[in-house]
């Protein structure tokens, strides 16, 4: 089966079926047409909704969407039953279409693109071209041009519209490489009148016609443009192009050919790092390299006088890492600096730093030079295809040879003495670098890579994620937003969501600056929700999910494992017990994986301090990354297994940290401990709840609650007991209900909201009468009767303690919340040494507890007492922080 989508929609069946099986109905080729964009990934079902209705879907979305689905499968089942059954999945929080990437046009394009731009880096322009022509003819118009379009398919449509572009140019350009002027002139002016503003293809056809001996032509393509951008822009062509115009007025013959001349390359187009053009002008590189199987002549090796090094353009978004770029400069121009290791994870910004070091180390280099050894996000080149990319660009031209040993003796006369700056970009192993070290000895070679290479020995700089306040003015410069807006709190929930990972910022960007237009706020909304954040990334900045997973490239099949398991990890900073956990192993052999996994930059090793135990966190897009892994790759058995050993630790921890615990929890106090942790916490929860794992819920909550009620965390507290009450009820532990709908109404009353609290006691206690739960029922008698109390009904209230008493032996807290009552009622009465009784009763049950909370209320209330009377006049501390105005006695 075979789809297309650079012109109409069109689904194609094998050959020797049914010919066209393009869906007839509009909306079901809106979610064809959007699974097919994002093929081999998860679309969301908000994202789909939002493609077929916008802004104002009916009622029934989801359902109508599982329809169109639904008919989707049968469609492919009936076209391709082996194809079919497995193509169109369902994969939270969305679907996914899973194709050969040869199946649809749009990829075999891009891989198409993809090679052609490597090619036209090694400068063989024969084959670069061949390639782009082959991309550019698939494709029949705009895409999907008879499908309606939703915000996805727009920016898609807009995004390829600018790849088929730089195609068109890339294409030509290397056309003029092989001096195919003549035959471009009627192409190049065609393009010209589509695209009037783009002053790339101007002036591809200024040289065209130039080279045709038609210099009046030429000289009348630049006036049409100039008086364009006057008239449209009021601004004045760019400079390069402008330079261009001159050499063609004066007839500068060195723009008749685009050989190499003297030693140095012509440059006929806009120059290197204008900012105007999307590439090197038609003439910047050399001829065409020689066909295989031909005799290979001698490279011309320019002598060193002449050498002409590229250096690429610094990145326009670059902005602070004043401290890296300092440690780098003082390595590179130190004695035994000769090699220096920059290392970080993927997307964290080691090429644009490199690329800045290059730029401002003029006064210790005479020539820089800089080699991605991964061009284009292909596969890394070998050690001859690095020493190959080296001597390009040092100016050799001509075809080199194949073999490494004869290779090696070509640089030697190159460097001639100077002081040489090598960045080799994206280094994979030793054995890329080496035979550069050996072949060129007087070199300081500047190496990026993620992890060191085993073998390669030199001065190591690891980069990490920004701080958060240049993380802030990385986002804001990279959107275009003001410096104010750096410090709002919209600006903080981007970077947060971000992981302050440079890569993902640029990306958030984009949605604020491209098509999208997203406000800052919707940015920040839309970012909030882990299961779509990396959805989002990759809808605002197409290709930022493939960058990230270029971290996992090189790391084993066990760590890979490994690395999808700690995604069931919440945010945040994880000791080797959960690390065990997840991995099911002993805590020694967890400690061993995560040391490979941070050597690999999956993970990150947090500073040590005294009293806490090692830790590692999962940078949050990584952690994100390996959940959606986990979720596709391992069966959801295998997942529930590793929360439930997970939980079990967590609820281990909180148990212990409680008040028969230590004094210190990693070197903190108990509290400071748990609120530290409360979020990974919730996390875990939550992820047990969703998983249907209800007793591990409800075990690991009932060990929260303690905590939460002495913290007064009202909405994490009601959260996390709405979850544990569901988890109770699906146990049919109707105990644990009414123990949790008693803790709910406890809340409830606290927030001063009566009739839901009198609702959740009177559950509570119809549930501890069914189980037999004395003490709980009379927990909840208490609750009712501070309710009856709080309301002015002071008989009614008397009349629920009693039973509560009768179980104050067994239950301290039972004894502390009857006397605290009956304390209450005897304020209200005017009896005051009964009061005085009751709270004194109050202070020996909360004593018995260890519970500070409940300690330092009976003090307080026994203080009034001594001072004659509250510091709060009128009012009366009815609970722990709780006031009521008091009524007269």
């Amino acid at each position: 089966m075979r789809f297309r989508i650079l012109g109409p929609l069109e689904v194609r069946a094998p050959r020797g079926t049914a010919g066209d099986l393009t869906p007839r109905a509009a909306k079901i080729r809106v979610v064809l047409a959007t699974l097919l964009v994002r093929a081999n990934e998860i679309v969301s079902v908000d994202s789909l909704i939002d493609e077929l209705w916008g802004e104002n879907p009916p009622r029934t979305a989801t359902t109508t969407l599982q329809v169109y689905v639904s008919q989707l499968r049968k469609l492919l089942h009936e076209a391709d039953a082996e194809f079919g059954r497995d193509a169109l999945v369902t994969r939270p929080p969305g679907y996914e279409l899973r194709i050969d990437p040869a199946q649809l046009d749009l990829t075999v394009f891009e891989e198409l693109h993809g090679r052609s731009r490597e090619l036209m880096e090694q400068q063989n322009h024969r084959t670069a071209s061949d390639l782009q022509r082959q991309a550019l003819g698939l494709w029949r118009g705009p895409l999907l041009s008879d499908t309606p379009h939703g915000p996805l398919l727009d920016a898609t449509a807009v995004r390829l519209a600018e790849v088929r572009t730089a195609a068109l140019e890339q294409c030509i350009r290397a056309e003029l490489h092989l001096g195919r002027h003549r035959e471009l002139i009627g192409e190049l002016q065609s393009v010209v009148a589509e695209l009037p503003l783009r002053e790339e293809f101007h002036a591809h056809l200024m040289v065209a016609l130039y080279r045709s001996g038609r210099q009046a032509d030429a000289l009348q393509v630049f006036g049409r443009l100039r008086r364009g951008l006057v008239d449209e822009l009021a601004i004045e062509p760019g400079r390069s192009l402008q330079a261009l115009h001159q050499r063609i007025l004066v007839g500068d013959p060195a723009l008749l050919t685009p050989a190499v001349r003297a030693g140095h390359t012509m440059a006929s187009g806009p120059a290197a790092g204008s900012g105007r053009t999307t590439g090197p002008g038609p003439a910047q590189e050399a001829g065409p390299a020689v066909a295989p199987g031909s005799a290979a002549p001698r490279p011309h090796v320019p002598s060193g006088g002449s050498t002409v090094a590229r250096l690429p353009s610094p990145d326009e978004l670059f902005t602070g890492r004043e401290e890296e770029l300092a440690s780098l400069r003082d390595v590179l121009g130190a004695p035994g600096g000769r090699l220096v290791i920059v290392t970080g994870a993927a997307g964290v910004g080691k090429t644009a730093l490199a690329l800045a070091v290059a730029h401002r180390t003029g006064d210790l280099f005479d020539v820089p030079v800089f080699v991605r050894l991964r061009p284009d996000g292909h596969g890394p080149l070998d050690a001859v295809g690095v020493l190959a990319g080296v001597l390009r660009q040092f100016g050799v031209r001509g075809a080199l040879p194949e073999r490494l040993d004869e290779l090696r003796g070509i640089p030697a006369e190159l460097t001639d003495g100077r002081r040489v700056l090598l960045v080799l970009d994206g280094v994979v192993d030793a054995e890329q670098v080496r035979p550069v070290l050996s072949a060129l000895p007087d070199c300081t070679v500047l190496v990026t890579c993620r992890r060191v290479p085993e073998g390669l020995a030199g001065r190591v700089v690891c980069l990490d994620v920004p701080g958060v306040r240049e993380a802030r003015r990385l986002f804001v410069t990279a959107a275009g937003q003001s410096a104010d807006a750096a410090e709002s709190a919209e600006c903080a929930g981007v970077v947060e969501a971000c992981g302050r990972l440079p890569l993902a910022l640029r990306a958030a960007a984009e949605a604020l600056t491209g098509r999208s237009r997203l406000p800052l706020g919707g940015l920040a909304a839309r970012l909030r929700d882990e299961r779509t954040r990396l959805a989002e990334l990759e809808a605002a900045s197409p290709g930022f999910r493939a960058r990230l997973c270029d971290a996992l490239d090189g790391v084993g099949a066990a760590e890979l494992r490994a690395f999808r398991l700690f995604g069931l990890l919440p945010a945040g900073p994880f000791a080797p017990d959960a690390a065990a956990a997840v991995l099911d192993t002993d805590v020694a052999t967890a400690r061993a994986t995560t040391g490979a996994l941070a050597r690999a930059r999956l993970l990150c090793a947090e500073l040590p301090s005294a009293g806490r135990p090692e830790r590692h966190h999962v940078p949050e897009l990584l952690r994100l990354l390996a959940r959606e892994r986990l979720d596709a790759e391992e069966g959801p058995e295998v997942v529930r297994a590793a929360l439930a050993r997970l939980c079990a630790v967590f609820a281990k921890a909180v148990e212990e940290a409680g008040p028969s615990g230590p004094a210190a929890v990693d070197g903190v106090h108990p509290l400071e401990w748990f609120r530290l942790r409360l979020p990974a916490l919730m996390a875990v929860a939550r992820q047990a709840h969703a998983a249907r794992l209800w007793a591990e819920c409800l075990r690991l909550v009932d060990r929260m609650t303690g905590f939460l009620e002495v913290l007064g965390a009202w909405e994490e507290r009601d959260a996390c007991q709405g979850l544990a009450l569901e988890a109770a009820q699906q146990l049919g532990d109707l105990a644990a209900q009414a123990r949790l709908l008693r803790s709910l109404g406890d809340l409830a009353w606290q927030r001063r909201r009566p009739d839901t609290a009198g609702e959740l006691y009177e559950r509570a206690l119809m549930a501890a009468d069914v189980a037999g739960a004395e003490i709980e029922r009379c927990r909840a008698l208490t609750g009712l009767a501070g309710l009856r109390l709080d309301a002015g009904a002071t008989d009614a209230a008397a009349a629920l303690v009693p039973p509560a008493l009768d179980s104050a032996p067994q239950d301290p807290r039972t004894g502390f919340e009857a006397h605290r009552v009956l304390g209450l009622l005897a304020l209200e009465s005017g009896e005051r040494d009964a009061a005085q009784g009751h709270f004194a009763t109050c202070l020996t049950y909360a004593t018995s507890l260890a519970d500070a909370r409940l300690e330092s209320y009976a003090r307080r209330r026994l203080g009034e007492f001594r001072s004659g009377g509250t510091a709060h006049p009128g009012w009366s501390e009815v609970q722990p922080g709780v006031w009521r105005l008091r009524t007269a006695a």
